[in-house]
Order: C-alpha cells, then structure tokens, then sequence
C-alpha cells in the first residue's frame, strides 16, 4: 500500500460562534477514548463498471464538507473529557493506493486486515474525531474507511452520520439534520475519578470471522425454542440464539470454570432513542444507547435465551428515568472497563443479506481452542453465506 496523499478537510460554512463549544454526556464521559471503525468497498470487477476514482474523490470530499457543516462536532477537538471545541479544525482525509485487488480482502477471514484501510488505530487516543481513508485498489475497486470517535457517537449516530454523507454525495435533497441533545438527555455528571483511558487493554486479543447461513439460523432459533417455556417466551430473535450459542461454545471450548468469586456477563448494547419517554429521533446525536447485562447461570437445563429476554426487557422507560437521574453511576466505570477489555462479539448482516456475520473477539489461547469447536464448526458457512 501506499499514501497519495493526506487532506484535511473542513465544514464548508463557518460553524456559527454559539455552537462552537458542545457539551458532552455523561454517557459521552463514559466512553474510553476509541475509534467506531468501518470500512465500505465498493467492487468493479469489470471494464464497464470501472470508477472514475478522481471524478469520485472529488465528490467524496466536497460532499463530505458540505456534511459536515451539519456535522460540525465532527471537526473540532476534544477537551479533557468535558466537551469538543467546534472549532473547524477539520476532518484527516487519507488517500491510499492498494497494491492488490478488493477480492482478496472480501474472501479474508482476519478482520484484523481491515485496520489498514483505516484512517487510525481504532483504539489510538488520537485528536481528531473522525477521519476518512479512501482506498484505490488495483481492479478499480475502492473502500472508504470510517472512523468516529466513541466519545461523541454510538454505533447508531455513526450509520445517521454515513448515511446523510451518501445521501448528499448522491444530490439527493436536504437530509434531516442532527439533533446534538445527549447532554440535555443524559447531563454532565462526575464520575468519582474514573478516568475512560483506563478502560483500554492492549492484551493479545484477536479477531475472527464467523458466518452463518439463514437455514443454520434457523435450526438455532428451532432448537432454542423448543427447549424453552413457549408461554413465557416469544420466538427468539437471531441475535438472541447466536449470543446463546457462541456463549456456550465459548465456554465449552475454553473451558471456563464457573467460580462463585468469578462474574461471567453477556452484554447487548441497546439503542434508547425508541425506548425513552418520550422517544427521540434516530437523529439525536451522541452516546445515547446503554448495556442490557445478563449473568448466565450455567445450571443443568438453564435457559440462556430467556435469561437473554428478561435482561434487555428491564431496559425500558422507567429504567431510563432513573439512569437519567444519575442513579446506576456507582458502578459504571467498572462496568464499562470490563465490558472494554476485550471479549465482544459484534454482528453484522452478511453480503447476500441471508445471514449473520460474528466477529468474535478473543484471546490468542481461547481462540485456536474456539475456531476448533466441533458444534461450532458444524454451523459455520462459507465467507459470505
């Protein structure tokens, strides 16, 4: 790979002076200093559907400037964990030329792989918070790399964010714009010395890929459901008998002794906006989404799936009045360091849209003793479903 060359681009329109200085949530305090990270590609295969990558470079800076003039925390600089100083400071604009063609990076297995078509390290302490990379690759294709700070967004402001940028590098008309509430809904609070920087762990984790096809989703769901109290429990959601599954696969590979002195938590990271009272936009800009926990009880005949359920139904309205009020904030650093340390799994639609993609995140040691798991290998689908 290598650097064409290295912009910095900025909102097109001034930010107005009484916007410059944006106030973060306490849901924003609490975020460890780290990148939301995706890249996008883009294939052409073939003579008549080769970019004319100039042509959309061009379109791809001007249309992130005019963006980003609604966007405008975007561009400007973090200060001290408190709030972003909109100063227009502007946005790294990374133009890379890929020395090998976009099909060896689709067929890949090592999500690891994808970091070099990134603006940063997605766990760098950078100042910036956004960056884009734009990828050229020998057959035409390009990707364009991603990155938000999760000081400022969660994954769900991300995609609002990425979508109204396409939508206006396509022309289409005016997008709705960015509701920048967070630290109306969730206010500025202290929080009793946790410093977030702490709550990052470079340990010897590592990443792999997983799919699964919708008929293997399926004898999930049917299996899952069948060993469950129907009365009690609506059919399970995909998300729901994955993160079952690979729990259990995870500690059957590893072996995980089920310690009394030993905390084992499952987490689901909830969108809020739907669930407040009253709801807010998808627009509402920040850090507005909140961990559903669950502690599996790992007893003969438990039922990890309905554990699953009744932990993401208690995150409801009267549960965000009361974190709204500063009442779960004791233990929240805590929370947040062990929920950073590493062991997550994030899925994600498959290309063809018939599957799921698990992007399992484990230890050197756990991994080689999960990728081998015989269950687990009899669900496993070829890349890309």
């Amino acid at each position: 790979m290598g650097p064409l060359n290295k912009d910095k681009l900025k909102p097109s329109s001034p930010t107005l002076d009484h916007l410059r200085h944006y106030q973060l949530s306490f849901t924003d305090q609490l975020c460890p200093p780290v990148y939301t990270s995706f890249v996008f590609f883009y294939p052409a295969d073939d003579a008549d559907t080769k970019f004319d990558n100039l042509e959309i470079l061009e379109q791809l800076q001007q249309s992130l400037s005019n963006v980003l003039t609604h966007f405008y925390p975007l561009a400007g600089r973090l200060k001290d964990n408190i709030y972003v100083d909109c100063n227009d400071g502007g946005v790294p604009f990374l133009q890379v030329r890929v020395k090998f063609k976009l099909v060896h990076v689709l067929e890949s297995r090592e999500p690891g792989e994808l970091n070099k078509f990134l603006p940063f390290e997605c766990d760098g302490d950078h100042e910036f918070l956004s960056g884009v990379q734009f990828n050229i690759f020998e057959c035409g294709g390009i990707g364009i790399g991603l990155c938000i700070s999760h000081k400022i967004s969660d994954i769900f402001s991300f995609f609002v964010f990425f979508k109204s940028w396409a939508a206006t590098f396509r022309g289409e008309p005016d997008q709705e714009r960015p509701q920048f509430e967070s630290a109306t809904l969730f206010p500025a609070r202290s929080l009793f010395g946790y410093d977030p920087r702490n709550a990052i762990f470079k340990t010897n984790i590592v990443a792999k890929r997983f799919f699964f096809s919708k008929s293997s989703i399926e004898a999930l769901i049917a299996k899952y459901y069948k060993a469950t109290n129907t009365e009690k429990l609506q059919r399970p959601s995909p998300i729901d008998v994955l993160s079952a599954f690979l729990w259990s696969r995870i500690v059957a590979a590893t072996m995980v002794e089920w310690k009394a002195d030993t905390v084992h938590e499952l987490v689901h990271y909830m969108n809020l906006r739907s669930i407040m009272c009253p709801p807010r936009s998808e627009y509402s800009f920040g850090n507005i989404s909140w961990a559903a926990k669950t502690v599996p009880s790992m007893g003969e005949g438990c039922n990890l799936v309905g554990q699953i359920r009744e932990s993401i139904k208690k995150v409801d309205s009267e549960y965000v009045k009361t974190l709204q009020g500063g009442g779960m904030l004791g233990s929240v650093g805590e929370q947040v360091q062990r929920v950073a340390r590493g062991e997550v799994i994030a899925f994600t639609d498959t290309v063809s849209g018939e599957g799921i993609e698990a992007k399992v995140q484990l230890t050197e040691e756990d991994m080689v003793k999960f990728q081998d798991d015989r269950e687990l290998l009899e669900l496993v689908a070829p890349t890309g479903c």
